[in-house]
């Protein structure tokens, strides 16, 4: 081979290598990290959420409003709820005390509002903080007390402060009071449930007298149900007899304890013996009944009434009152006759029974 053509195919090879290059490597796919790739600057990440950034919930009542500082601070008395003046207490024993009253000033009470013991028996009384109760509503106040050891009459006089402490007007006084008589042994429910006197109206919740032991004589033991008196119902239907004397132009006749003795024992027998009549199960009848209690009488008269559900005080006199089937229940309510009366009330096993007596000394 010449040399020319040994150089040219040198040539051709150098040629030929110049072209081919260099083969790239294969691309992959970046393997993943645990570290991701930070954002582009056109995504905004999300704000993160952490435990305290929600807001719990809580069962915390509606705040009263701000009372206005002009408003007015008064009351009215509505109704002894439990125990009326002159009730018989044990002595030693623990009771709770209720009154009714109604707010008729122009600031809201709540629990800043207190009642507090005034003067005379303090009976063991604590404060007792006011409910919320806005201009125009009534709200029964309630403190538990303990009657002194010695037998005798007690009083208590009790008073509500505002927040400043000062004593709001309660009609044309200050004080809400009770009055009890202690004696050394339980005296039956039936002969304090009703004073004598004017008796106003009242709204109560039932007071209990399970076990209530019948005043001695005649027809005793014959109530031993677990009966229940109300003394809404008894003082709401001595009000509704005086009223509809009044319309009558009669005057309002007296309540005496002792016909409120045999009133409530002739109404427990009804009640845990189920029947509505004048004669006891013991054979006992009005005349006997109000003797056993030492009352003397020159006239006697009754008036009974049974129904479920029971009726109020208001229901049982209007019943009596629009009685065609025997005019002596109207008659008696509007009697010159008669001038004291005794109211009775005991409900058991769904029903009410009333029992009004009426007498002249």
């Amino acid at each position: 081979m010449s040399k020319k053509l040994s150089a040219l195919i040198l040539l051709l090879a150098l040629v030929l290598s110049a072209c081919r290059g260099e083969t790239p490597a294969a691309t992959a796919t970046p393997a993943p990290t645990d570290t991701p790739p930070p954002p582009t600057s056109s995504l905004t990440p999300p704000p993160q959420v952490t435990e305290t950034s929600a807001t719990p919930v809580t069962d915390t009542p509606a705040a009263r409003p701000t009372n206005d500082p002009n408003c007015t601070n008064k009351a009215s008395f509505v109704a002894d709820v439990t125990i009326p003046d002159n009730t018989v207490i044990n002595a030693g024993e623990t009771f709770t005390k209720t009154w009714r009253i109604s707010n008729t000033g122009t600031c809201i009470w709540a629990n800043d509002y207190v009642l507090t013991y005034y003067s005379e028996n303090r009976m063991g009384a604590q404060d007792v903080p006011l409910g919320l109760t806005y201009p125009g509503q009534t709200l029964d106040i309630s403190v538990q007390l303990t009657a002194p050891t010695s037998p005798g009459t007690y009083r208590g006089n009790f008073v509500i402060k505002n927040p400043q402490g000062l004593i709001i007007s309660i009609d044309e006084d200050s004080r809400l009071w009770l009055i009890i008589k202690v004696e050394n042994t339980a005296a039956p429910t039936s002969a304090a449930t009703v004073t004598a006197g004017p008796s106003p109206t009242a709204g109560a919740s039932p007071t209990t007298a399970a076990g209530v032991t019948p005043p001695a004589g005649s027809g005793a033991g014959t109530a031993s149900c677990s009966f229940t008196t109300d003394v809404f119902k008894l003082t709401d239907a001595i009000a509704a007899i005086n009223a509809y004397r009044a319309q009558n132009n009669l005057p309002a006749y007296t309540v005496n304890t002792l016909l409120v003795r045999a009133a409530q024992r002739h109404a427990n027998d009804m009640a845990c013996n189920n029947f509505f009549t004048h004669t006891g199960t013991d054979g006992s009848t009005p005349q006997t009944r109000v003797a056993d209690t030492g009352y003397a009488a020159s006239s006697v008269s009754e008036n009974v009434y049974g129904s479920n559900p029971p009726l109020d005080g208001a229901g049982v006199i209007n019943w009596w009152k629009t009685d065609t089937t025997d005019p002596r229940h109207n008659q008696n309510l509007l009697s010159t006759t008669y001038t004291e009366i005794g109211v009775g009330y005991a409900f058991y096993n769904g029903y009410g029974y009333y029992v009004l007596v009426l007498a002249k000394p």
